[in-house]
């Protein structure tokens, strides 16, 4: 079995809020399969180990250019969050987006082949990424894009420059961006349930499964208690399931909303910035003490 480091436990403490100890066992139990040891923390300790996995390390910016039923939303990352606020970085990223919108690139090369110029450098979008990685002095790139054409209207929201939405819909705009605002803050994992990646429920009915098998009871109740915590999963992942941030009783889904609009949203984009990005940890009590050592054998 690999070492469990410290560096280990505090990276897993981060994605689960989970006690130190607790951590160390579920690694140790996991045979250090970071994942694996998250899964049984969270059989163990239930939502509570989930409650920190939106803490995001990575640093970069979500961008957005909406003009009608056109429009891209694209995430640059950085190295740091002092660079993720500077003016250049900043233009460089909004101009990305207007990029994406205007030209409709098929994929990340054709879009780093685009003609641009900025601060003196070009004349494509990479020989300006190229350019400005050398006078900030910290890596950037561009990490993934959407566009839309040729649909329904958009309606988008940036929360600050880490969380960026688009919506297309049909109907009342002010109730699509009301929508997109929901996204925002909720961050559902697809549309309709029918539509949450198959990956997603897959790992939720294994968690499911091993909870309910540590209550003893026969096998017909731990079946319908798996699949009753499936179920209530896919409704709190789904944006027309998810209770309304704005209903007055607490109680309004989305899709009641909605439908008292007269509004209907065909799909939505939404982006977080280093979301799913594993940013390296460091352990620096290791490093101190390496420092030390050399200290002595000077």
């Amino acid at each position: 079995m690999p070492a469990i480091t410290a560096s280990m436990v505090a990276e897993l403490r981060a994605k689960t809020d989970a006690p130190m100890m607790e951590c160390k066992k579920a690694l140790v139990d996991a045979e250090g399969n970071l994942d694996r040891a998250e899964e049984i923390l969270r059989v163990k300790l239930g939502n509570k180990a989930g409650k920190a996995a939106s803490r995001i390390t990575a640093e970069g910016v979500v961008a957005a250019a909406v003009d009608g039923t056109t429009g891209a939303l694209v995430e640059v990352n950085c190295e740091t969050d002092f660079v993720s606020k500077n003016e250049s970085f900043l233009s460089f990223a909004k101009a990305v987006a207007s990029l994406v919108a205007q030209h409709d690139p098929l994929d990340l090369a054709a879009l780093s082949a685009l003609p641009y110029t900025q601060d003196g450098f070009g004349p494509s979008v990479e020989d300006v990424r190229k350019g400005l990685i050398g006078k900030i002095g910290e890596n950037m790139s561009i990490r993934r894009f959407n566009r839309y054409a040729g649909g329904g209207p958009l309606a988008h929201y940036l929360h600050g420059t880490r969380i960026g939405v688009i919506v297309e819909f049909q109907g009342d705009a002010v109730a699509a961006k009301d929508v997109a605002m929901h996204v925002a803050a909720m961050k559902p994992a697809a549309l309709s349930q029918a539509e949450v990646p198959a990956s997603m429920v897959d790992k939720e009915r294994k968690i499911a499964a091993e909870k309910a098998a540590e209550s003893g009871k026969p096998a017909d109740i731990v079946a319908k208690m798996v699949d009753g915590s499936v179920q209530k999963f896919l409704k709190e992942v789904s944006l027309l399931n998810q209770v309304f941030v704005k209903a007055p009783d607490g109680k309004q889904t989305v899709e009641q909303m909605l439908k008292t609009a007269g509004t209907t949203v065909r799909r939505f984009t939404l982006y977080v910035v280093g979301e799913g990005i594993e940013k390296k940890v460091d352990d620096f009590a290791a490093e101190v003490a390496a420092q030390v050592a050399a200290a002595k054998g000077q």
